[in-house]
């Protein structure tokens, strides 16, 4: 069965770029600014708290996982009050060791491992807009074992690293994702997948993205009227169902054009368009610039 939240991630192209082991003692506290870049952390001692702007404060715990597919601003810090210390991570240089906050000597009151990766897609704006602000997860051991195998990973200089981190990264979104609880989640793919009835037509477009999909034929499929079906696809996934459509045939078609080996009739076949010029038409007015352009732009 095909399964839109892999193509999802298969399309973002993740690629690990730092991560380290973090640690908090006594009074402290770290303002983060805005980074963009997806951050992860797996709380494996103690406990501390996260205030990410815009959303409601938590308390991390041993056990917790937290994604944040574009990184806002943040704040993280110990239960005392303390001055506030700021890092703009576009600037910081990756430290060499475990990073220690508040108090240098005795035992931490919380230690976790966190780190950021890139998403290699330029289209990733796009997709990560389908996906929750932040992901706090219980109770998930594994993801804390995936957290580590990646900072291992990433420590050596060996043959094959940079694959097995790209697996492993898909492998860490995929296992964050499918935990993360959909029920308050705003608008976007999880929630979509989450409905039964808007999760076939999802699974239709991204099993056969070559056909000629129309708005009763998709609500034929998931069982409701046609305007039922809008409605509801519209509110759970954020987009109505034919933007939807559009997007994921662009963020296709921009994959295939910047490999390169393709002819423009091939693209189009592929994604469904009955021409390449109709295919370029669309093209253009979505992207801003024609195929051909954009192909040689990329390579």
């Amino acid at each position: 069965m095909t399964d839109p939240l892999s193509d999802v991630i298969r399309l973002l192209r993740p690629r690990a770029i730092y991560s380290k082991g973090i640690s908090g003692a006594g009074r402290w506290a770290v303002r983060y600014a805005e980074f963009g870049q997806p951050g992860f952390c797996a709380v494996t001692e103690g406990r501390c708290r996260l205030a990410v702007d815009g959303e409601e404060p938590v308390i991390l715990e041993e056990g917790d996982f937290v994604l944040l597919p574009a990184t806002p601003a943040f704040t993280m810090s110990g239960f005392e009050p303390a001055p506030v210390v700021r890092i703009d991570p576009a600037t910081a240089s990756p430290p060499d060791r475990e990073v220690r906050h508040g108090r240098v000597d005795g035992p931490p009151d919380v230690r976790q491992f966190g780190g950021y990766f890139a998403f290699a897609s330029p289209d990733a704006d796009l997709l990560v807009s389908l996906l929750p602000r932040m992901i706090h997860i219980r109770g998930v051991p594994r993801l804390t074992q995936l957290v580590r195998l990646v900072g291992e990973e990433a420590a050596r200089d060996d043959i094959g690293r940079d694959l097995i981190l790209e697996r492993l990264v898909e492998i860490l979104l995929v296992e964050a994702l499918r935990a993360a609880p959909t029920q308050e989640a705003r608008p976007g793919l999880l929630r979509g997948l989450a409905d039964p009835r808007i999760a076939v037509a999802l699974r239709l477009v991204h099993g056969d993205v070559e056909r000629a999909w129309t708005v009763p034929e998709l609500a034929r499929a998931a069982g409701m009227s046609r305007s039922a079906f809008f409605g509801r696809f519209t509110r759970t996934v954020g987009v109505r169902p034919m933007e939807y459509l559009l997007s994921w045939r662009m963020a296709l078609a921009k994959t295939l054009l910047r490999n390169g080996d393709m002819a423009l009739e091939e693209v189009a076949r592929r994604i469904g368009y009955g021409s390449a010029s109709t295919f370029s038409t669309a093209f253009s007015r979505h992207v801003g610039l024609p195929p051909g352009r954009f192909m040689r732009q990329a390579a």
